[in-house]
């Protein structure tokens, strides 16, 4: 039935050219921004998702940036603690030489210690890194242990959703040389704890010895402050108790190389930690583009057949409009 109130042909080719119209914005939309999933109204499920990964990648860029400076002042605490270990081993060098030396030798050699001693504390002192010093610390008046040193490792997300964060702590209690803190109960550092000659072991306990006298068992030394000679009294230290500032300058060595060990170690997790959070982070990456990325291929194919379906549409449309002018022929005489 031919109609001139109603063109079923025309509206069902309008219908078709309006759905190819439709298809070839959402294309061009996905070849222009890259994306096939670039709002919610696209895939609610994939962008919530992606923007969450997003989200997350963003915040392991952060990490990854706390990895490296964290790394930075665990390599200053390294070099401090490598340079003091040197000079140490010098000080050991000279009380060895000092052993059964003349008064007035072991005056000019304790001239020497005593330049080597200021350099350990300079060494600590300087070794310094955005504001965090590991060697040479204040802990205050009420603190019992010196603060550890927390480096931002990782974000974390469980299967709840629920975000966390880890950390690499340093205990810097276990490697510090010096300790300006006061508290009767808070352990100096390596360097300037107390430690018995005898034994080496640390002890809060002073028992200053006589210099020149034999040794007593009780007798205390720091490696920061001992002396072989003492310009006020004019005295020199015996060869027994030169023999215990060995016995305490030994030990503080081996702490100091026990520290070093710890260090290297943390500096080791820290690289670990951030060659991971970067290998993860590009994980995330290509997990996310899989989502919600375009295949660009598949996207060029697809424009040009629509765009060819839009010129048919539109030539379908024109024909279907034209059947209607075939009315006007039949009321010709």
């Amino acid at each position: 039935m031919s109609s001139i109130m109603t063109n079923s042909a025309a509206l069902t080719a309008l219908q078709s050219l309006n759905a190819t119209s439709k298809s070839l914005q959402d294309t061009q939309a996905r070849i222009s921004t890259g994306y096939r999933v670039s709002q919610a109204s696209d895939n609610a499920a994939y962008w919530s998702i992606a923007t969450t990964m997003r989200s997350d990648n963003s915040a392991m860029s952060t990490v990854s940036d706390a990895l490296g400076l964290g790394a930075s002042k665990v390599d200053t605490a390294y070099t401090g603690m490598n340079s003091a270990i040197s000079t140490i081993n010098q000080i050991k060098a000279k009380l060895l030489a000092s052993y059964g030396q003349t008064d007035a030798s072991k005056e000019k050699t304790q001239t020497e210690i005593t330049a080597l001693q200021a350099q350990m504390k300079s060494y600590a002192d300087g070794a310094t890194f955005s504001g965090t010093n590991m060697l040479s610390v204040n802990s205050g008046a009420t603190a019992t242990t010196a603060a550890d040193v927390k480096i931002l490792s990782a974000f974390n997300r469980d299967a709840s959703g629920a975000a966390s964060i880890s950390t690499i702590d340093v205990k810097v209690e276990n490697i510090k040389l010096y300790e300006a803190g006061t508290t009767a109960t808070l352990a100096k550092g390596i360097l300037d704890t107390l430690r018995v000659g005898s034994t080496g072991v640390a002890t809060l306990t002073a028992s200053a010895p006589t210099l020149g006298a034999a040794a007593v068992a009780t007798d205390t030394y720091s490696a920061a402050s001992l002396k072989i000679f003492d310009t006020a009294t004019g005295k020199a230290a015996s060869d027994t108790q030169i023999q215990q500032m060995l016995t305490v300058i030994d030990s503080a060595l081996a702490d100091m190389t026990n520290s070093a060990t710890t260090l290297g170690a943390a500096k080791s997790s820290i690289d670990l930690q951030k060659t991971f959070t970067s290998d993860l982070m590009d994980s995330i990456d290509r997990g996310v583009g899989q989502l919600v990325d375009a295949d660009m291929n598949k996207e060029s194919t697809r424009l040009q057949a629509l765009q060819v379906q839009q010129q048919l549409g539109v030539q379908a449309l024109s024909i279907a409009n034209g059947s209607s002018q075939s009315i006007l022929s039949l009321f010709r005489g």
